[in-house]
Formats: structure tokens, sequence, C-alpha cells
């Protein structure tokens, strides 16, 4: 008796759907490790730099469609997900405290809004606040209208380059920031316009702080106050004004 040949192809999906339920679950329980992290994460960062119950629904409002668009675009570096609140959120809450009078924020070079979008979380409870945020790439300008938009915050998005901001921002500036966008003495040029219109500049620089203050003084005549920040090895530059040498 011959016997019956199993019909062609049936192992071969059996393997298939083997391995795409391997894969679904192994995305799922990605998932669940990043909520888990961000959970714990989140915890840290709130006990550095605390905020309203009001505050922090906007921050987990902006959070999750940060999480929605990095699938598609490149907003923050993959491996700092699972520190997204303290390594993200919290390093740009620390602004707050450094000007707590601040009413008109500028931040070049928004990106991923941090800065600027968490800083606009913030003020949101403040009336006649407003941050402008100036990027030049226009998917991540798309992002940070939308950001914006969900946490109903108060945020004007510049899609310019860096260096056009005084020409998009109207009426006065008291703060102009900047994060993760360019050497120290660049980001006094940028926002060199603004400081000699009254603004403080708040900028948040990495370990190699000392080495870039020494190349922007042969650039700016800068009295710089240093803070350390809260969130890791880092510095925030202050500065009151930025005259041009020679």
């Amino acid at each position: 008796m011959k016997q019956q040949k199993p019909a062609k192809g049936k192992s071969a999906l059996r393997r298939s759907d083997a391995g795409e339920g391997a894969a679904a679950k192994t995305v799922v329980d990605q998932g669940r490790s990043l909520d888990d992290a961000l959970a714990a994460d989140k915890s840290a960062a709130l006990k550095l730099a605390p905020v309203s119950r009001e505050t922090e629904a906007r921050l987990d409002r902006y959070i999750a469609l940060l999480r929605q668009w990095q699938a598609k675009t490149n907003l923050v570096a993959p491996s700092t997900l699972p520190q997204l609140w303290t390594r993200h959120i919290a390093d740009s809450l620390q602004l707050v405290s450094l000007a707590p009078n601040a009413k008109r924020w500028a931040d070049l070079g928004s990106g991923g809004g941090f800065p600027g979008v968490v800083l606009a979380c913030v003020l949101a409870e403040t009336p006649g606040t407003s941050v402008h945020l100036v990027e030049r790439i226009a998917k991540k300008a798309a992002f940070l209208r939308e950001a914006i938009r969900v946490t109903s915050s108060p945020g004007v998005v510049h899609l310019a380059e860096i260096g056009d901001n005084v020409d998009r921002i109207t009426g006065p500036v008291d703060c102009v920031t900047a994060r993760a966008l360019a050497p120290l003495h660049q980001l006094i040029g940028f926002g060199e316009p603004l400081m000699r219109s009254g603004a403080k500049a708040l900028f948040l620089k990495g370990q190699d702080v000392e080495a870039e203050l020494t190349e922007a003084a042969k650039y700016w005549n800068i009295q710089p106050q240093l803070h350390r920040s809260r969130t890791g090895d880092g510095w925030i530059v202050e500065l009151a004004a930025a005259p041009r040498r020679g």
C-alpha cells in the first residue's frame, strides 16, 4: 500500500506560522519591557524634577506620541528610549528653575522637542506664555506641531534654518535655549541677536564644556555661569550677554 504524501508546502507553512508567532511574541515582550523600563524611569525623573499632575498628564501624552513617531522618524537615539524621562524630560525640566520668571522662550533646533515641547507643557499652566520652536527638518517640524496640539501647550513651530530665527520670531524673548545642536561658539552666534534684545541664554552641554568655553571665548566676550546638570555629567551654560570680540 502506498503511503499518502503530505500536501506540498504544509510543513513550510507551519514553520512560517511558528516563526511569525515567535516574532510577534518578541515584539510584544519588547514593548512590555520598554513599558516597564519607562515606568521606573518616569518615577526617578519626577523625583529629580517634580511637576504638577496637569503637567505630568501633558508629558505622558507627549511621550506616547513620540513613541509612535519614533518608528518612522528618528527623534531620539534608540538606545535612550528606556531613559526617555531621565535622559530627556528631566534634563529639559531643570531649565525652568534657572529662569522661573521667563514666559517667552525660544528653542533653537528643537528636534524631538527637547527642551522646547517639555517647557511648553510646563508653561501651559501660566497665562501669557509661549515657546518658539525652530527646526529645519520638515518631518521633525511636523512632529513638533502635533506634539503641541496633543498636549494643548503654548508653542509655535518655525520650519526654518536655525540662523533665521530672528526673522521668524516676533516679540520679546526672555530666554533662548538649545540642546545637542552645535558647538557653543556657534550656539552663541545663533542666539546672540535674541540676547542683544534682552534674552538670557541657557545652553545644555556635555562633559567637554570647558573646551567649548575656551573656543567660544575666542569669538565672544562672555562671562558664563555654569550649572551642573541634575540628570548626568553635563552642564548648563548661562549667559546674560555675548558681544562679539573685535
